[in-house]
């Protein structure tokens, strides 16, 4: 007996190949950091490698996975996300978080 797989199952198998030549397939909108801790800590998503980090956002690790992502191209997105947690959050230090990064030279100035 033949099991026929249906055109749905045999369209999420091709997506989920396709991923895995480094190529990206994102429905929406993807965030890099997930803030945690009242902006002491994050997720740091790394699209690179796939993987995720929980990192402090005062610690070096911090600064060097976000220089990885941004000279991966992500800069920009990075800091308008940063940006938009300084807004919605002024309080957790989001704003002084990207003004560390900057000096440290991670977004290319």
């Amino acid at each position: 007996m033949a099991s026929n797989t249906s055109k749905t199952a045999r369209a999420s198998v091709r997506a989920g190949q396709a991923g895995q030549g480094g190529a990206l397939s994102v429905l929406g909108e993807f965030k890099y950091l997930i803030p945690l801790n009242g902006g002491k800590h994050a997720y740091v998503r790394n699209l690179t490698n796939g993987k995720t980090a929980h990192l402090r956002t005062d610690s070096d690790a911090f600064v060097e996975e976000i220089r990885v992502l941004a000279a991966a191209g992500h800069a920009a997105k990075i800091r308008a996300e940063l940006n938009s947690l300084a807004a919605a959050h002024p309080d957790h230090g989001w704003d002084a978080t990207e003004k560390r990064l900057a000096e440290a030279g991670v977004f290319g100035g």
